[in-house]
């Protein structure tokens, strides 16, 4: 349990410094691997050398304080044995002369007694008794450690150990010199080295992140659709390759751009041509209702007033004026239908005054309390395909209030902003479930949906039973010049 629990901790730390790690840029990343390596293989190397030239250097001074040892001892053969105390202490001031690395040299008879010392002030109380050899013995070596530093002690017999012991201390201090001379060194040359690489890494980051940050930009840009921008090849390398298949990639995608363009264009086209020929037709019933329709019914009005007065039968009269109610109904409705059909206030007044006009019949014809809000219309005209997309979704929308939801108040807001407008119809009605409108009970909805779309606009349902219904449809605008109208024909 202990392990995975461990295990777990480990990736998690593992990811959190991956994380890290992977947020820096690139070129702290490069600086900071050429600075890792230099400093790493600085330290190692100056580390692998102070222990081997360590080594070297105390090998050296033990061979040395066993080579003056046995110097001292076969030249103080003959001085011992003929007691030449003072000889002795020359050829001990002597040695030390001549071999300044010497800290001490002093001479043991073969009784034990220290007869000549290079000691001013009096013989260190235990150095006698650290270091001895027997005859048997080429020498003996010890290493002392003192507040001087380190001695190299050797112990050599004099005449085989008869005439008695020659003592030689060596100080290691000129190899902790040596040492750390070379080591303050080396570590110049670490700093040194590791500024050339940060030079060179800093250009060669420079050389490698150059074109990287220039697709990175030229790919914002891309981004936001300007398929334009073209990268320039640096070098014949993978990041080469890497511009090509950019260039490449915004080629394509200019292409595309210009055929998506000209496809909508010809969707743009097709749909205004659509809705023109609707348009037109709904404006050949309506006339055809007005002109031939409409003359027959009144004609048949004057027939009936004419056959009344010439008849003055009452129950005749009678039925000759029930007659003459109903053609006058079926007149009228025939006068609202073809003003449904294509209102001329559209074509010569603008969005705003027809639907001023058609929710005021809708309020007549209905008991149906009906706010309208018109926003950013004032004195401006839309695109004819637009108006009567908007014309046609209010109706719509205001048809199946009427008719389906039996609601008491509504609402219409129509606004317009620079770049699209919007059209929210809202109703306290029976509302329903927005998630069920594809079926015949809905076809009204479903042409809301459609003619929205025609325009690459959407709709928008917000509904609950019980809780009413609101309608977004929102289209988008193209560009015009501010303070001028939009252009508009009869259609």
């Amino acid at each position: 349990m202990n392990a995975k629990y461990a295990q777990h901790r480990l990736i998690i730390w593992f990811t959190r410094a991956w994380d890290v790690l992977g947020a820096v840029n690139i070129r702290a990343k490069i600086l900071g691997i050429v600075l890792g390596l230099v400093i790493l293989m600085g330290v190692a190397a100056t580390i692998e050398v102070r222990l081997l030239l360590e080594q070297t250097l105390t090998s050296q001074t033990y061979e040395r304080s066993v080579a003056i040892g046995r110097d001292l001892a076969a030249r103080a053969t003959d001085l011992v044995l003929m007691q030449d105390y003072y000889g002795l202490f020359r050829l001990l001031r002597d040695t030390q002369i001549n071999n300044p690395d010497v800290r001490y040299a002093f001479i043991i008879d073969s009784e034990g007694t220290i007869v000549a010392h290079t000691f001013g002030r009096g013989f260190p109380v235990g150095l006698r008794d650290a270091n001895t050899v027997t005859a048997q013995e080429h020498h003996r070596s010890i290493l002392l450690t003192t507040d001087e530093g380190d001695i190299w002690d050797t112990a050599v017999p004099i005449f085989d150990g008869r005439a008695g012991i020659a003592r030689v201390g060596l100080s290691l201090a000129a190899r902790e010199r040596t040492v750390t001379t070379v080591t303050g060194q080396l570590l110049l040359t670490t700093v040194m080295v590791a500024a050339i690489g940060i030079t060179a890494a800093a250009f060669l980051t420079w050389i490698l992140t150059r074109p990287i940050l220039q697709l990175v930009e030229l790919t914002k840009a891309v981004a936001q659709g300007d398929f334009s921008q073209r990268a320039r090849r640096w070098a014949n390398d993978e990041i080469g390759a890497l511009t090509d298949a950019f260039n490449a990639m915004s080629d394509a995608l200019a292409q595309a751009e210009r055929e998506r363009a000209e496809r909508e264009q010809i969707r743009t086209q097709y749909v205004a041509q659509i809705i023109t020929a609707q348009e037109e037709e709904r404006k050949r019933i309506a006339r055809e209702l007005h002109d031939s329709t409409s003359q027959a019914l009144t004609s048949l009005l004057i027939g009936l007033r004419s056959l009344a007065d010439r008849y003055r039968l009452p129950d005749l009269k009678q039925q000759v004026d029930d007659l003459r109610g109903i053609v006058g109904q079926v007149l009228n409705d025939l006068h609202a239908l073809a003003r449904q059909l294509r209102p001329s206030v559209l074509d010569d007044l603008g969005l705003a005054a027809a639907l001023q006009r058609y929710v005021a019949d809708c309020r007549a014809r209905s008991k149906l309390t009906i706010d309208l809000a018109l926003i950013g219309l004032d004195n401006v005209r839309l695109m004819p395909v637009v108006e009567t997309a908007l014309y046609r979704i209010v109706q719509e929308a205001l048809t199946n209030v009427i008719r389906h939801a039996h609601a008491t108040t509504a609402s219409v807001v129509i606004e317009r902003r620079s770049d699209r407008v919007r059209a929210i119809i809202e109703d306290d009605g029976c509302g329903f479930d927005p998630d069920n409108i594809h079926g015949d009970g809905h076809l009204g909805l479903n042409g809301i949906r459609e003619r929205a779309e025609l325009l690459n606009g959407q709709l928008i349902i917000e509904s609950a039973p019980g809780h009413g219904t609101t309608l977004y449809v929102e289209i988008p605008l193209p560009p015009t010049r501010e303070g001028c109208d939009e252009p508009h024909s009869a259609g």
